[in-house]
């Protein structure tokens, strides 16, 4: 299907905007996926909070010029899906790992993260950051670690009283 001008210029912008915002950038082959597959693919980066899109490649080039993710101009070649991270850097590069255990078809060709390029080989490292939330969650368990420390060691020092006296007294009816 051939696109106008104006087509090719609102595809650009939206996905140039896209860009601009995105924390990280992941691309793949979707050579012989099937429809169905790619509306699967599509409900999951929708679920995950990533935005993906099926762009020709001279398009995304132009999409990508400018922003943090420049450096995808030079693995843009062949079919092309591109997934961008918008919530949290790594929740593109799970969507597309999870999808590409089930789909041998989708092959990643490589990602970017704060304007490296990196090689499908590292989409393991980048997928297995954790979400903010599991990261707020690990902050918060380290800073109140010290806290519940120091109220059991409090705690401590009234019951070793108790059972010092209680001991007495135990001892004391014995004798009795």
């Amino acid at each position: 299907m051939a696109l106008g001008l104006e087509d090719k210029k609102a595809i650009v912008a939206e996905v140039s905007e896209a860009a601009q915002s995105a924390l990280s950038a992941v691309i793949a082959d979707y050579r012989g996926l099937s429809v169905g597959q790619m509306t699967a693919l599509r409900k999951q980066a929708r679920d995950g909070g990533v935005y993906l899109k099926v762009v020709r490649n001279t398009l995304a080039k132009r999409a990508v010029e400018g922003t943090e993710l420049q450096c995808l101009q030079e693995v843009l070649v062949g079919p092309t899906v591109l997934a961008f991270s918008m919530e949290d850097p790594g929740s593109a590069a799970r969507v597309m790992q999870e999808f590409a255990k089930e789909n041998k078809e989708l092959e990643i060709k490589a990602l970017s993260v704060s304007g490296q390029l990196l090689g499908a080989e590292q989409i393991d490292v980048l997928a297995k950051l954790p979400t903010l939330d599991q990261a707020r969650a690990m902050l918060m368990s380290v800073m109140i670690a010290p806290v519940t420390k120091l109220a059991r060691t409090l705690n401590e020092f009234p019951s070793k009283v108790t059972r010092a006296v209680a001991a007495v007294a135990d001892e004391k009816k014995k004798a009795a």
